[in-house]
């Protein structure tokens, strides 16, 4: 257990609390929940860092880094849905967008231990990082949002709450673009290694 595995994991804990804060009523409990966010969202690029500087990447590392990634993104995309309404009245679609993603994640999962029984490692290429990138923004914006009605509400009484409108409405944008992205990196991983699926061939 590296510093950097140590980060790594750490983002677990971290999502479990960044939910339940997302669902508490107490005073801070959304302002707790986006701060939380971002310093786990740092770890990502963090033990990366320290990893390549320490010589210390291994296979272990780069691969647990990918699987905790999409713990952590797809749980909290979950309470989205479950939580109070995130999706500005679009319930149904978020939900189906969600569902995408979590199709996708399940099929380039099985695409990896495919190749990997055949020996092939699938590592995330420069579109399954972006997809990755985009969806911290998203679940960070709208994380923010949240912050910014609960704990500072009064502070945009006056101006009709326009801010906060405008804070969700740019994550509910980038959370449809992750989708899109993460469709169309997915389809792209399949037929970059499309040969690992079939009987017979390395």
């Amino acid at each position: 257990m590296t510093l950097p595995n140590i980060l790594t994991f750490s983002r677990l804990p971290a999502m479990f609390a960044i939910v339940a804060l997302m669902n508490s009523d107490f005073q801070w409990a959304a302002t707790s929940a986006f701060w939380l966010f971002v310093a786990a969202a740092l770890t990502d690029w963090l033990d990366g860092k320290l990893a390549r500087e320490s010589g210390q990447v291994t296979t272990f590392g780069r691969f647990m880094d990918a699987v905790i990634d999409k713990v952590m993104v797809l749980g909290i995309m979950i309470a989205f849905v479950a939580g109070e309404d995130y999706f500005m009245g679009h319930k149904i679609a978020g939900t189906m967008l969600l569902l995408c993603i979590l199709g996708r994640e399940f099929m380039i999962s099985g695409l990896r231990m495919v190749a990997a029984s055949k020996g092939v490692i699938v590592e995330a290429d420069a579109s399954g990082k972006l997809k990755t990138f985009i969806q911290l923004n998203a679940i960070g914006w709208m994380l923010g949002a949240r912050m910014l009605e609960k704990d500072f509400g009064e502070l945009f009484r006056g101006a009709e709450h326009w801010q906060v409108t405008a804070v969700q409405g740019l994550g509910l944008a980038l959370f449809v673009l992750s989708a899109i992205l993460t469709v169309t990196s997915g389809s792209a991983y399949f037929r970059r290694h499309r040969h690992v699926l079939l009987d017979g061939r390395p």
